[in-house]
């Protein structure tokens, strides 16, 4: 009888219900048999049964190693094209702007550009109370970095500049390193310590700057060492969980300008709490000029965000809503004079033009290099996921090493500028999306916007109330709050992704944003460290008729191969569950080895005393019949029990790489297992994991690549035909 492997990839002529021609060409060892059945043309393949080392000779492996050097000296080698391939990589512009279609782009781009544009000068201003930098900062944090990804970035629809979660983080920083008790004055006037607000921007500016450039270098370095993976350790859930707990921060952080206070600003673990305390004993002080324009700013623009929704299908251009708040609010606090009046705090001081290049002080270098690196991977992981979207929307590839250097570039170049550091904004790439941008080009346009507004229009808002400014964040965040919905889709989907969220979020309240961050990355990796330190294990049966194995535990209809038991562990197999894999292999099997070891072991001790004492009786000179009465006889049994399963196969399919430590691990099976008459047979190894064995030192003389098959089926069958071979010379000794 043939042993056969059934496979589903024949070529068959259903019509005429013949092979097509080709398998005209198969080889000796393949046999093709057609069965009709009631569904149709069953579709078989017979093939010898293949090992690893079968399958190595046949494929003719190649030997694809490539030596450190020379890799090195390939990657140093230079010519022409490719460094204007690696040109085109670095400078995204070069390459599609010669190629930029007016006809089809320009119209939507120039709408988008000013529509987006329009949205930067709120918000820039907004954000930069985030910071606690003066608002015009924020218009230069939206002018500068957006030019500079314009040349270098590859996402065409995201919109960099100012955002709420980077900003807060930010403040955190100015706030810890520059806070207002470094700048008390007395003041002769009111016999009363005042804060000399000049000098504590200034520091703060420059701290704000410092921590910018930083986080720019830090993502330029891994662009270049080619490190764009690392925003795969920020999955989904961590991020939005993160994004949450950060704009509650925010919101805190803005009640001080909603209620017209002055809390104390807490750093550190802890610090939300201690805020919101401050603030809670402060109430009683709230003025109530500065809390009637915040909620009547709040009011009228969730209303006109509503109203903006209902006609979004109706208008070209969504309404600028921010916009027309702070020219309103303006005029009426410039008409009413609600300083002088009310004592509403206002914007206050806003210079014209640019601000000249300078270099941050390096001296606060080592201050701020844990909240630059914490910024960089947030600024990043948001700009990136945002772009892939878009890119996966759009049929286009945004290339994620690029945008880690396009951003760096964008914050380094910001930071000299006198720019906090950015990263892409959810409602502006949305509007931007959604009013025709097609290309990188709208955010120039939106960039050119933002500097006539800085060059001649800025100083038109130095009466605006900054409780508008605060309403305009607390409305803008609404998005983030709607993140909460998350939890209870998430615990029906996957219940450790509802533990991140929530664990992310908990920390970054209680942590703050950076130490937050790094401690649900912390998390995030614990959750699957304890996934791989607990996999499912099972004993594998056959689906009746099929090459198809399941767990028997799942399954009703699937039955055990008789004489072998199928092993499979549903993680792969390192240093941290090794031992468990073999306690597990242990408890399914039944199969106590130690103590079966053990048994052998005495039995021999025993036999080979009777011998020796035998011996040493034959020595003395004994009477042969009375030595013959008394040699006990022991019989070394070498067959296994037939409660022993003839052999074990463990599936290693699940299983992508092998370290030392689980290399040792199968080792030790396939030894103690096979010393108590059980062979042990590994199928469904990856490449992969066959060069770990290789390099691990699995093989020798005695353990060969026949022990290891490409499929489950293979190895039963392997198992199945030395068992009936194994029969056939066993009845002929009989």
């Amino acid at each position: 009888m043939e042993d056969s492997v059934l496979l589903d990839d024949v070529c068959v002529d259903e019509k005429h219900n013949s092979l097509s021609p080709a398998l005209k060409q198969n080889n000796l060892n393949n046999k093709v048999v057609l069965a009709m059945e009631e569904s149709g043309v069953s579709r078989r393949v017979h093939r010898r049964i293949l090992d690893e080392g079968a399958v190595e000779e046949i494929a003719v492996k190649s030997d694809s190693d490539v030596s450190l050097c020379e890799k090195v000296k390939k990657s140093m080698r230079c010519s022409g094209p490719r460094l204007k391939k690696c040109l085109l990589q670095r400078v995204p512009v070069l390459s599609w702007l010669p190629r930029y279609s007016i006809r089809d782009n320009a119209l939507g781009d120039l709408i988008s550009g000013i529509s987006v544009g329009i949205m930067q000068l709120p918000q820039g201003m907004a954000y930069a109370l985030l910071s606690s930098v003066p608002p015009v900062f924020g218009l230069y944090s939206s002018f500068y970095p957006v030019l500079i990804y314009f040349i270098f970035g590859t996402s065409k629809h995201i919109s960099v500049g100012t955002y709420a979660v980077m900003s807060v983080m930010i403040g955190g920083v100015t706030d810890r390193l520059a806070p207002d008790s470094d700048f008390m004055i007395w003041d002769n006037v009111t016999n009363s310590s005042i804060i000399d607000t000049v000098l504590r921007d200034e520091a703060r500016v420059k701290v704000a700057v410092t921590v910018t450039l930083m986080s720019g270098l830090f993502q330029i370095l891994l662009g270049l060492l080619q490190f764009g993976f690392v925003v795969t350790y920020l999955s989904d859930p961590l991020v939005r969980g993160y994004t949450t707990g950060a704009a509650i921060h925010v919101i805190v952080s803005q009640l001080k300008y909603t209620f017209g206070i002055s809390p104390l600003r807490y750093s550190g673990p802890l610090s939300l709490i201690y805020t919101v305390i401050e603030i809670c004993y402060l109430i009683p002080q709230t003025n109530i000029g500065t809390l009637v324009v915040s909620i009547v700013a709040i009011v009228c623009l969730i209303l006109a965000k509503e109203l903006n929704a209902l006609l979004s299908k109706k208008l070209p251009v969504p309404i600028p809503v921010e916009l027309l708040a702070i020219i309103i609010a303006t005029v009426i606090s410039w008409q009413v004079n609600l300083e002088g009046k009310y004592g509403v705090d206002v914007v206050g001081d806003i210079p014209s033009g640019l601000q000249a290049p300078a270099f941050p002080p390096t001296s606060l270098f080592g201050q701020v290099i844990g909240d630059a690196f914490a910024l960089a991977v947030v600024g990043y992981g948001i700009a990136i996921s945002l772009g892939r979207i878009f890119a996966l929307k759009y049929g286009y590839k945004v290339d994620s090493n690029q945008e880690l250097i396009a951003l760096g570039l964008s914050n380094t170049v910001g930071g000299i500028f006198q720019c906090f550091a950015i990263s892409c904004s959810m409602s502006r790439s949305m509007v931007q999306e959604s009013t025709g941008g097609k290309t990188q080009v709208a955010g120039a346009l939106s960039a050119i916007v933002i500097l006539i507004i800085v060059l001649w229009i800025g100083v038109l808002f130095e009466t605006l109330p900054k409780a508008v400014l605060a309403a305009i964040i607390y409305v803008n965040l609404h998005g983030m709050m709607k993140q909460f919905l998350d939890i209870p889709a998430l615990w029906k989907k996957n219940r450790v992704d509802a533990v991140i969220w929530v664990a992310t979020f908990i920390l970054t309240l209680l942590l703050n944003p950076d130490i937050g961050l790094a401690a649900s990355i912390g998390f995030s990796m614990l959750t699957v460290i304890f996934r791989t330190q607990l996999p499912k294990y099972s004993l594998l049966g056959q689906v009746p008729d099929t090459d198809i194995y399941r767990p028997m535990e799942d399954y009703v209809q699937v039955q055990q191969v008789p004489g072998i038991l199928i092993f499979r562990s549903s993680a792969t197999l390192y240093f941290a569950n090794a031992e468990m894999y073999q306690d597990a292999l242990r408890k399914k099997s039944g199969i106590d080895v130690a103590k079966i070891l053990s048994a052998k072991k005495k039995l021999e001790a025993k036999r080979k005393r009777i011998e020796k004492k035998n011996a040493k009786k034959t020595q003395e000179g004994g009477e042969k019949e009375e030595q013959e009465q008394n040699i006990a006889v022991i019989e070394m049994n070498a067959e296994p029990s037939p409660s022993l399963p003839r052999a074990i196969i463990l599936d290693l399919s699940p299983v992508n790489f092998l370290d030392t430590v689980g290399v040792k691990a199968l080792k030790s099976i396939h030894k103690d297992y096979g010393e108590t008459g059980i062979e042990v047979i590994l199928a469904g190894c990856q490449t992969s994991v066959v060069e770990d064995l290789q390099t691990g030192g699995f093989f020798h003389d005695d353990v060969t690549k026949s022990c290891l098959f490409s499929t489950v089926h293979d190895a039963v069958l392997y198992c199945q035909s030395a068992n009936e071979q194994y029969e056939v010379i066993k009845e002929a000794e009989l």
